[in-house]
């Protein structure tokens, strides 16, 4: 592996999601639909992340893709018959939200052909990425458009170099799901108000409670370097016999590449399972201009005629 080097001046330009699983936790509407497909209010999940990276300054993003995804590639594509009905017809409202969905970005695509895990899906992308940094991004996270997480990473990646991770603190009874971090003791910076970054030492994916280096797990944003895809390559299978990302990173710890860590503190919307997935969907929905006014004050009479908790219902 080539030896550190001095933070990168090519600002990354570049964004990579992987959206080759099976989404077998949504079962069985993932037979057809893509899980990254699977509305939230009225756009997909997938959307979400894209308009994220473009407000990031990452106008080129990769979708690492898999067998029976082809409906992904449909979505971010051009619609002339149903864009030419909506023009017939003077919905120019919904006619802005098609052309949304497909003028957000630059979007390519790439098969990753088997399921080894997140690190070989990375690996996909390095001649897409070539030798800037880049930032990858997963589909289970959505975060809020008003905290501006992906910019503050990108910025701590070209102050430092190397690699930086979003973290966020899930408590040691919840560490166990997630990949957890080792950090110095000493944050890097972070003032009040703004997310907390600290240097990170070590990593484990998924670690038993006691065993855990801390409470901080890693969340679906990275920026890495491109010196990871060697670091990938030298990463045998791992935890589920899968080469994992956490590995390879943990691989550039050791090697002296600087690896950091942004603590996020803002809002998070995790579509990962039924029960997030629709904490979420009622989440954004609420904040909606457009439901929230009317949506708000039935939830609020709904959850208030639920019965009691024991009690059976009338």
């Amino acid at each position: 592996m080539s030896s550190p080097s001095a933070p990168s001046q090519r600002p990354a330009t570049k964004a990579v999601i992987p959206v080759a699983g099976m989404g077998t936790r949504f079962l069985p509407a993932t037979k057809a639909v893509p899980k990254e497909l699977l509305p939230v209010v009225d756009r997909p999940a997938l959307q979400y992340i894209v308009e994220e990276a473009a407000r990031a300054g990452l106008p080129e993003v990769l979708m690492v893709t898999g067998r029976n995804k082809g409906s992904i590639e449909d979505f971010f594509d051009r619609t002339p018959e149903l864009e030419t009905a909506l023009e017939a017809k003077g919905d120019q409202s919904r006619l802005d939200a098609v052309h949304a969905s497909t003028d957000v970005a630059q979007v390519h695509f790439v098969r990753q052909g088997q399921a080894k895990g997140l690190g070989h899906a990375v690996l996909q992308a390095a001649a897409f990425v070539g030798d800037e940094p880049f930032a990858v991004l997963l589909g289970d996270d959505i975060i809020d458009a008003r905290d501006l997480l992906l910019e503050q990473m990108l910025a701590v990646q070209a102050e430092h170099g190397g690699a930086v991770v979003a973290l966020l603190d899930v408590g040691a009874a919840n560490i166990s799901k997630y990949g957890a971090v080792a950090v110095e003791e000493a944050k890097v910076s972070g003032e009040t108000g703004q997310d907390e970054v600290f240097r990170i030492t070590g990593m484990v994916e998924k670690p038993p409670v006691d065993e855990a280096p801390s409470s901080l797990a890693i969340i679906g944003r990275y920026v890495l370097p491109p010196e990871v895809f060697a670091a990938i390559r030298e990463t045998p299978p791992g935890r589920g016999g899968e080469i994992q990302l956490t590995d390879a990173m943990l691989k550039l710890v050791e090697d002296g590449v600087p690896v950091h860590g942004v603590v996020f503190s803002g809002r998070r919307y995790d579509t990962g399972d039924k029960l997030d997935y629709l904490k979420a969907v009622v989440q954004l929905a609420v904040e909606r201009e457009d439901l929230g006014p009317a949506f708000g004050p039935w939830l609020r009479d709904f959850v208030a005629d639920l019965p009691a908790e024991g009690a059976s219902p009338a």
